[in-house]
């Protein structure tokens, strides 16, 4: 509206001062003043109106309307819109503020939109139903839990109270097995992705409360503005009035004083007013309420106990800070979403995504193509580096040995209790762990246990209890002070142990390995070059039979060796001996048949070794010896002999003597000529004479009816003899030789070896 007030001159007694006669708003400055009323004693005498002629009429109008708008009417009824604009903007700019700022806008965003595609993922549903197929007495428990929960909070005021999250609609959460299909692979990727996300989010989110403390800020700003826009406006709306008196010293320019004002809008305006009151108290009840709720509870925690309670997903952590708030928030609008939500928060449910994929990916028909036979002669799976263990697996039932491999946080199922063949396990930097029904089954059927670990406290506890293991080996960083490990004192429970090898660096054999020394047949200690001290423990291992000290720092050969009476097989490799003076001692141990003293630095072969009547295996190679003894020969029951990688030049004729030679091997030393009495060890089948210094090849080798592998490469020979053609079981692919060595050899003796 153009005119914001119209004013007209105010007629004014006779009484009142000559200076408010002309107090009134000139009606028509060019209107002829009337004649004044005769008097008469019932009436005053008034003064008769009369304003200065101008020939402005309309501009005296408006200015005297401006003036009056100015100097007679109350600020509120001139600026009421633009309060109402104002505190409408500040209102805005309150509520809308996090919304735009960027640290806070940021998270929202973020939040929402993950928020709706954790919602909608197929994912949700199939974790879920999941859920649904787990023991049936889990189910009980938690049936009996939930009863007693909702018992506590049957009072509205206690479920406000008591539970940090909202309960979902029951019906809502229901999930319907049959329609949970199996994920494609897309989806897979996309539920993956969506538990790196959330993982990341919550990392950040959780490490500050500036939504929280925003949200707080702008709704108390909101209240106090609130009650000051009903405290001043309940106290000044009365004072729009319709009726406004001005009195403006502007005689001089218009002849009047005194004027009568008319506020048009007051009317709309007085309405208005009380229309803007009811809106801001509803506004404000609505941002007490608010503050109500932010303070009434604490909205930087949030607790997913109901939600672990109605899914089953015992694993859901509880949040804080900005994560809890934004979770409190969404609960306003759906319960359901927080619900939804929270399955992407559990390692359980990520678990049995990977899981699922990892099925998918390795199907059994792909895994039956990865069995091999392993040095065992059982059907083994190896797995290496997968993100875990595929249920499918258990579908192999032939599988006889299971190899996995850094693997981190394998779960052996119960599913395990189908691979009735089942009797080797190996694990390889692999934290496991296992149902209890699966260990149950491995307690009676795992015969073989490897575990190979960068620290001992990755040692699985549950191997202590698998009281049919036969054979277990250990392969990891040990203490030095071994002993007094309380860890390793459980090994006295494997009562069925027959085979112990450790492969790490202690000083001294551990006290649990002599515990289990009442049935432990073969003990293998590979020291990696610890100093091997303190073996008076092995006097107590009576039932050994073999033992292997490798690798061990051993300067002479351990004294309580020579006390096990049931030692069969004795392997001292690289260590450092350089005398076996005490290998006298040995003639006490009737048993042993295999003595291994190979890698060292031995420089000779004492004479009384020929007392070691009963030894069928020797092996001295990669040492210094120089000279073979003849009493050497005198062991006549070796079948295989080992003196390869020294400084040997000549082979003594009694070697002839041993007629049970089946091996025999001088490669790389420095002999120059072969003794013809080789040739009447008749029974021999491997012969490596390769890298020496010798020139002929005597043709007496024809002797050898049962040779099957001939080295000679490395010599100086000009031509072989054609009696190698009388070794009918020597065949190309076991003589080592040069090609135009080989060439040398008659042609019908050539075509006979190539034949197979």
């Amino acid at each position: 509206m153009q005119d914001k007030i119209i004013c007209l001159p105010k007629r004014v007694q006779p009484s009142q001062n000559h200076s408010s006669i002309s107090n009134v708003s000139q009606a028509v400055a060019s209107t002829t003043p009337l004649p004044p009323p005769k008097p008469s004693p019932s009436n005053p005498v008034t003064v008769e109106m009369k304003g200065l002629k101008t020939d402005l009429d309309l501009q005296q109008y408006s200015f005297i309307n401006q003036m009056c708008y100015e100097r007679a009417l109350h600020w509120y009824a001139k600026y009421f819109p633009y309060l109402v604009l104002i505190h409408t903007l500040v209102f805005m700019l309150c509520s809308n503020f996090w919304f735009k700022f960027p640290g806070s806008s940021s998270k929202i965003e973020h939040f929402i939109s993950i928020l709706g595609k954790c919602f909608d993922s197929p994912w949700t549903t199939r974790a879920l139903s999941e859920v649904s197929g787990e023991d049936s007495e889990e189910k009980d428990n938690r049936k009996n839990n939930m009863s007693r929960s909702n018992t506590t909070q049957s009072g509205p005021e206690g479920s406000l109270v008591n539970s940090q999250s909202l309960k979902s609609i029951p019906e809502k959460f229901v999930v319907d097995k049959s329609t949970a299909g199996a994920l494609d692979k897309k989806e897979g990727e996309q539920a993956k992705a969506l538990f790196e996300k959330v993982k990341k989010f919550r990392l950040h989110v959780e490490e500050g409360d500036i939504l929280y403390a925003m949200y707080v800020r702008q709704t108390v700003l909101k209240v106090i503005k609130f009650l000051i826009i009903i405290a001043y406006n309940s106290a000044l709306v009365s004072k729009v009035q319709f009726t406004v008196d001005c009195d403006v010293d502007i005689q001089d320019m218009t002849g009047y004083k005194n004027f009568s004002c008319n506020h048009t809008m007051a009317h709309l305006f007085s309405k208005l007013s009380f229309c803007y009151l009811c809106f801001v108290s509803i506004y404000g009840l609505t941002c007490l309420y608010t503050l109500y709720w932010l303070f009434y509870r604490s909205l930087k925690e949030y607790s997913f106990e109901y939600v672990r309670q109605e899914t089953g997903i015992d694993d859901i952590p509880d949040v804080k800070n900005d994560f809890a708030f934004m979770l409190h928030m969404i609960d306003q609008y759906d319960p359901l979403y927080s619900k939804r939500f929270a399955v992407f928060l559990s390692e359980v449910s990520e678990n049995k995504l990977k899981q699922l994929n990892l099925n998918n990916e390795w199907t059994p028909d792909k895994l039956r193509q990865k069995l091999q036979t392993n040095a065992h002669n059982r059907l083994e799976l190896p797995l290496i580096m997968l993100s875990g263990l595929p249920d499918t697996v258990f579908e192999i039932t032939e599988l006889q040995s299971l190899k996995l491999e850094i693997i981190k946080n394998v779960m052996i199922p119960a599913t395990i209790a189908q691979l009735d063949n089942l009797q080797e396990l190996s694990l390889h930097q692999c934290s496991v762990k296992i149902h209890s029904a699966a260990l149950s089954f491995l307690k009676e059927n795992l015969k073989v246990l490897s575990v190979k670990f960068d620290d001992m406290r990755e040692l699985p506890p549950w191997m202590y209890g698998l009281r049919n293991l036969e054979e277990l080996y250990l392969v990891g960083s040990l203490s030095h002070d071994i002993s007094r490990n309380v860890t390793l004192e459980s090994l006295r429970d494997l009562k069925s142990l027959k085979i112990l090898s450790i492969k790490s660096n202690v000083s001294k054999i551990p006290q649990a390995v002599v515990d289990v020394s009442s049935h432990l047949q073969k003990m293998c200690l590979h020291n990696d070059g610890t100093k091997l001290v303190m073996l008076n423990n092995l006097k107590k291992m009576t039932n050994l039979t073999e033992l292997e000290l490798v690798h061990c720092d051993l300067e002479r050969i351990p004294h309580a060796v020579f006390s096990l009476l049931s030692l069969q097989e004795l392997d001292l490799k690289e260590n450092n001996l350089k005398s076996i003076e005490e290998i006298v001692s040995f003639q006490h141990l009737r048993k042993l048949t295999v003595l291994k003293l190979w890698h060292n630095s031995i420089t000779y072969i004492p004479e009384h070794i020929k007392k070691l009547t009963s030894l069928e295996r020797l092996s001295f190679s990669h040492n210094k010896i120089e000279v073979l003894p003849s009493h050497l020969f005198l062991c006549n029951k070796i079948r295989y002999l080992d003196l390869s990688y020294n400084d040997i030049r000549f082979i003594p004729p009694e070697i002839g003597v041993l007629q049970s030679l089946q091996y025999f091997s001088i490669t790389c030393n420095k002999v120059e000529s072969l003794p013809d009495e080789l040739y009447f060890c008749k029974k021999l089948k491997t012969l490596k004479i390769g890298k020496n210094s010798l020139s002929v090849l005597s043709p007496k080798i024809g002797n050898l009816l049962f040779l099957s592998y001939l080295d000679v490469k490395g010599n100086h020979f000009e031509i072989l003899p054609p009696e190698l053609g009388d070794c009918r079981a020597l065949k190309r692919a076991g003589l080592v030789v040069e090609d135009a060595l080989f060439e040398t050899l008659p042609s019908d003796v050539r075509e006979q070896m190539k034949t197979e």
